[in-house]
């Protein structure tokens, strides 16, 4: 039987007492947690940083004139880029929650209306003079419309197959933007835009039928865009028989397969290139690849390649373990927008598809594509950061092909 009592007849107390250390008055804060950056992705950002410095290299090598003016502003331009995308690679899903993707594509449209009504520049509307600088709006709208999609994919993630309907919403802003693209003239950036857009749509859902009734609807207006615009059917033609309109039309392409063809295997050194003395338009820009290699050779565009292959992998990798189909859809998204631009490009100078005024990631000169490439890479960043995803995908993760629709 258990004393309740002692001999002092006192109670005995058989309550807790509080440890030593917290006998006494304690005052209790509450602590705020504090700001901690997020962890970045090492091989993503490695793989872009070399991205980064190659481009600077061959945006002065290729400059024939003035090269170090070029220089300087790609620099300027990279600072700005990698300014953006540290900041995104932070805040990105926050600003999310607070500016919907719907006003980023109206600010978009808005921006491509804008820029019609412009002087044009090579006969094209395509750029807005900001004094310092030229915005080209189509490079904010390729950003804008990858995130709309898959805003909306996610939403309606498993569903697409069994409902036509839910296609007409994404293919509805798609089209808006592609027509105003089309207006500037610009049919290069809605091809690869349209090409992102219908492997997104197959990740989330879609399937082989409706992208097939969707690009044989799509076909009319490719077919129109080539045969009634004069200068496109010379591309057309050019491409498909360089040598025969080699002193017009063709002229580009030729010098062009000259510059790639005389690097061989190590290339003629840095610096080093004569097509780039006026003989080869555009050799900073759209054509830097040409140069490129003429300069190292095909061993040096192999190293190239392997960089921009293991920007694809790793980001397809990122996409395939992400939480949620949100950040799996932007991640595939935004990496197939580069991925698919820099194919365009080196196809373009090798002569696989017809000339495009297309720049290449990280190396054409420009302030657009530069600083959107890394808003790009800011994105994935932020979205992998975030998601603090185990190495193993999901077995539910609905980017896997045999677990969509289901």
């Amino acid at each position: 039987m258990v004393k309740l009592f002692s001999k002092n007849n006192k109670r005995i107390s058989y309550s807790r007492r509080p440890p030593v250390s917290l006998r006494g008055s304690v005052q209790r804060t509450r602590q705020e947690p504090q700001w901690q950056p997020l962890k970045l992705d090492k091989r993503l950002t490695f793989v872009v940083f070399v991205l980064i410095c190659f481009g600077l290299v061959f945006t002065y090598s290729s400059s024939a004139f003035d090269s170090s003016s070029y220089f300087k502003r790609q620099l300027v331009f990279d600072v700005l880029g990698v300014t953006a995308a540290l900041f995104l690679s932070q805040t990105y899903l926050s600003l999310q929650r607070i500016v919907k993707p719907i006003w980023l594509m109206g600010f978009s449209w808005l921006l491509l209306m804008i820029v019609l009504f412009t002087e044009p520049i090579a006969n094209v509307h395509r750029w807005i003079n900001l004094g310092f600088f030229n915005l080209q709006p189509s490079e904010l709208a390729k950003v804008t419309l990858v995130i709309y999609v898959a805003d909306y994919l996610s939403r309606v993630q498993g569903k697409l197959a069994k409902n036509w309907k839910l296609l007409l919403n994404p293919l509805a802003v798609s089209g808006i933007t592609f027509i105003l693209m089309m207006k500037a003239p610009d049919l290069g950036t809605p091809m690869l835009m349209g090409a992102v857009v219908v492997l997104m749509l197959f990740v989330a859902g879609a399937t082989i039928k409706q992208l097939s009734v969707l690009f044989a609807l799509c076909l009319p207006i490719l077919l129109y865009q080539l045969i009634f615009y004069s200068y496109r059917l010379e591309r057309l033609l050019s491409f498909l028989n360089p040598e025969k309109q080699a002193a017009g039309a063709g002229y580009q392409l030729m010098q062009s397969f000259l510059a790639v063809g005389s690097g061989g295997w190590l290339g003629k050194g840095l610096g080093n290139s004569e097509l780039k003395l006026e003989y080869l338009p555009a050799a900073h820009t759209d054509f830097i690849f040409s140069i490129m290699c003429e300069e190292i050779g095909l061993l040096g565009i192999l190293v190239i390649l392997t960089f921009f292959c293991c920007l694809l992998a790793r980001g397809i990798g990122l996409a395939r373990v992400a939480k949620n189909g949100f950040n799996s859809l932007l991640i595939f998204g935004l990496t197939m927008t580069i991925s698919i631009q820099t194919f365009f490009n080196m196809a373009m100078a090798i002569g696989l598809l017809p000339t495009k005024g297309i720049p290449l990631p990280f190396f054409s000169y420009g302030g657009s594509s530069v600083i959107m490439t890394l808003v790009m890479v800011g994105i994935i960043l932020n979205l992998a950061a975030s998601e603090n995803a185990p190495k193993a995908h999901r077995p539910d993760d609905f980017t896997n092909y045999k677990n969509r629709n289901r």
